[in-house]
């Protein structure tokens, strides 16, 4: 055996190992299906054991690492499928229908959610003076990468704490920077960093994003959302969709149709009220809108939901938040 594939082999089985920790850690945590919050901050374990119907959500600004099974998200007409030697980033809010592959009782998908934190990661890349330029043109908010050793360690490192409580609010921000360090530092840390960078196309979508979601329910006025983000229309257009593989309107109107869902469901309105709720003025549209992105009409689909068990706060609010 060669150097190179000595070395390969050697990382392959770091990387194994680790993994099989991962997995058992994310078990133990969990026990049953389902998505559980953590006591460390921004740390969301899953395990899913059961079939299910491909999910439509917002994908938050975050890390996800699989440690088992792989998973398909598709952002507009884009497909990402991800396994345990790949992590995906999402750097912006953004639209997706997410489909779990390869699970079943015997064998639950496992895996783990890490919120980014846009300020933290500007103060990192600003203290250790991390290469990074803000005229880079804006390019997709969701990227994947090969999860190395070093990667994969500090997020073992960082489930481990769960079973130290009280070193979860010294070590957590500690392995969170190490976290961005070493995704800023891989082959597609500068389409992470250009999120935090003042002036960049990236942040200016970022911030547009912000504004939509904020706005949603009011008519949609690109002139006066260019203007805010110091953009002209044009621009704002074409970077928008470079970011979110979708115009501003798709991206309204996906927000309209997923804070309609969520209301319909927790809140027990029926379909005219929400759709009047969320900014629509014809309720055949709306019906129209809703069939074509969920698959089936508004009343069929929540009466599922419901069947399902679906709990009523598992679909988040659309309006944005800090982060």
């Amino acid at each position: 055996m060669d150097i190179q594939a000595s070395s390969d082999f050697l990382q392959q089985t770091a990387l194994d190992r680790q993994l099989d920790e991962l997995a058992g850690l994310i078990e133990r945590f969990t026990g049953i299906d389902g998505v559980h919050e953590t006591a460390v901050p921004g740390l969301m374990l899953t395990r899913m054991s059961n079939a299910n119907k491909p999910r439509h959500s917002f994908q938050q600004p975050a890390l996800a690492v699989i440690a088992q099974c792989s998973k398909k998200l598709i952002v507009g007409n884009e497909s990402y499928v991800y396994d345990p030697l790949n992590y995906l980033v999402t750097s912006v809010n953004l639209p997706g229908v997410a489909e779990i592959v390869g699970m079943s009782p015997e064998h639950p998908y496992l895996s783990l959610r890490f919120d980014l934190n846009v300020e933290h990661i500007g103060t990192l890349l600003r203290e250790a003076d991390l290469p990074a330029s803000a005229s880079q043109e804006a390019t997709r908010g969701v990227f994947m990468g090969r999860l190395s050793p070093a990667l994969l360690d500090a997020v073992v490192r960082l489930v481990r704490l769960l079973d130290a409580p009280d070193d979860i609010k010294f070590l957590a921000p500690l392995i969170e920077r190490e976290i961005l360090y070493r995704l800023i530092i891989d082959g597609q840390g500068a389409r992470l960093s250009q999120i935090a960078l003042t002036g960049s196309h990236t942040q200016r979508i970022a911030k547009a994003i912000s504004l939509l979601r904020d706005h949603y329910d009011e008519p949609l006025r690109i002139e006066t959302i260019a203007r805010n983000v110091n953009m002209s229309p044009s621009s704002l257009h074409h970077h928008f969709k470079a970011v979110t593989a979708m115009s501003p309107l798709q991206y309204q109107k996906q927000l309209r149709l997923h804070e309609a869902r969520r209301l319909m469901l927790s809140e027990v309105l029926d379909a005219a009220t929400a759709s009047h709720r969320v900014g629509y003025e014809s309720a055949s549209q709306f019906s129209r809108e809703y069939r074509r992105l969920f698959g089936e009409p508004p009343l069929r689909d929540i009466t599922r939901l419901r069947e399902a068990d679906v709990p009523r706060d598992a679909i988040e609010p659309v309006e944005a938040t800090t982060n």
